[in-house]
């Protein structure tokens, strides 16, 4: 009953706090979603770059994001911008492996007759790889989103806002009805988000 009197008299603040972190994430999910494209195209056409920069993101991936955060604030400064650059670096790992797998486990006999037709490399990954690849792209986009979104909580310690703002200030004022509604916002967020592109990828074929 208290929980709902808070949000009755605080619903601009909890909206506020919402729209911020669904703002966050979804830039850094566009801006790592065109990165990871783009280091992927590099990949198809260059394997050891591919495989040091799969290497590269996965390390940064090993990193406690919480240490990542504070490693990006002297040069980078507080704030949202911070946390997206974060948040993108961390997507990348996860994007990557998706993307560079699906195209890579394209049935070869598809691959062999479409160069056999003269298809230039450019043409192979453009007409045929990504085309047949839609789904585990899709995963990995899937996967990197709600990964973002749970990330991106603790990008309030740096003054980015979002939903983790709730949960920061209830801890420091021990305002429980603040933290619960940061809890409840951030899980029921990803709960979803996370189902209904289940229910998408489901009918990807």
């Amino acid at each position: 009953m208290e929980l709902i009197q808070f949000a009755q008299r605080n619903h601009n603040l909890l909206l506020r706090a919402l729209s911020e972190h669904i703002q966050m994430v979804l830039i850094a999910l566009i801006l790592s979603a065109l990165l990871a494209g783009s280091l992927t195209i590099l990949a198809m056409f260059f394997k050891r770059a591919g495989t040091i920069i799969t290497y590269l993101f996965s390390a940064i991936y090993s990193i406690p994001s919480i240490a990542l955060f504070a490693l990006m604030m002297p040069v980078l400064g507080l704030g949202r911008n911070t946390a997206i650059v974060v948040l993108v670096l961390y997507n990348q790992f996860i994007l990557l492996r998706n993307f560079i797998t699906g195209l890579n486990e394209v049935d070869p006999a598809v691959i062999e007759a479409a160069t056999g037709m003269g298809m230039t490399r450019t043409q192979l990954i453009f007409k045929i790889r990504i085309p047949l690849s839609l789904k585990p792209i899709f995963v990995g986009l899937r996967l990197a989103l709600v990964s973002t979104i749970a990330i991106a909580i603790i990008a309030a310690f740096i003054g980015a806002g979002g939903i983790g703002l709730l949960i920061t200030i209830g801890l420091e004022t021990g305002n429980n009805n603040r933290l619960l509604w940061g809890v409840i916002l951030s899980a029921g967020l990803g709960i979803t988000v996370n189902a209904i592109l289940v229910f998408i990828e489901k009918r990807i074929k």
